[in-house]
């Protein structure tokens, strides 16, 4: 219950913050949000992308899951969350940004690592994971015998590519980053050295964004 009580907590600040001290703020928001940009992160409770990003209410729209997938799009009759999401970023919120957010340590791809090696993680984990299946199969081939940290970090900045190329197989997003009206960016966060990465296209390589603290 301990637990629940600082989210009870943390909840009277926010409220104090946003609604008893100064109300401006969502009575802006209220009718409409107008976020500039798309994160798509990890589900891992480490890596929050409005605490990383230090965004207030209305700064971000959010899709979280497992290891930050895209998907490619597909025009069946499934349920696709995180294609839903982007449409309604892209299409109805048109954000002008789309951030893929990976992390270091990463649970969704340690699983997808080990799964090249048979061991099974879940009934759900497994399909999803196959979306970075190239991925893996791309570093155990670039990076075989190396450690099993260095190709999961490895694997992890690629993943990352791998949704960035997905999301140009929307239509509608490739319409406008071809027209330079959206623009994708791959960052990758190393939350034991405090580091932001962002992928430059021209070096091909996750280069500092943001060094560590000196």
């Amino acid at each position: 219950m301990s637990d629940i009580t600082k989210f009870i907590f943390g909840f009277k600040r926010f409220q104090k913050d946003y609604f008893c001290d100064d109300s401006s703020v969502f009575e802006n928001l209220k009718e409409e949000q107008k976020p500039r940009a798309l994160l798509i992160g990890c589900s891992d409770s480490r890596v929050d992308p409005a605490t990383l990003m230090g965004c207030a209410p209305g700064d971000l729209f959010v899709v979280r899951n497992v290891a930050n997938l895209v998907p490619p799009c597909e025009n069946d009759n499934g349920h696709h969350g995180v294609s839903a999401a982007v449409e309604f970023a892209v299409c109805s919120l048109e954000v002008e940004h789309i951030i893929v957010l990976g992390h270091c340590n990463c649970g969704g791809i340690k699983a997808l690592m080990r799964k090249r090696g048979g061991e099974p993680s879940g009934v759900f984990i497994d399909p999803w994971m196959d979306i970075a299946s190239k991925a893996r199969d791309q570093v155990l081939t670039e990076l075989a015998g190396r450690e099993p940290q260095v190709q999961e970090r490895a694997c992890e900045q690629a993943a990352i590519l791998i949704s960035l190329e997905n999301l140009l197989t929307f239509p509608w997003v490739r319409e406008r980053v071809e027209a330079r009206k959206l623009y994708l960016h791959g960052w990758y966060f190393d939350f034991e050295t405090g580091e932001l990465f962002s992928y430059l296209p021209e070096t091909q390589q996750f280069e500092p964004l943001v060094p560590r603290c000196r």
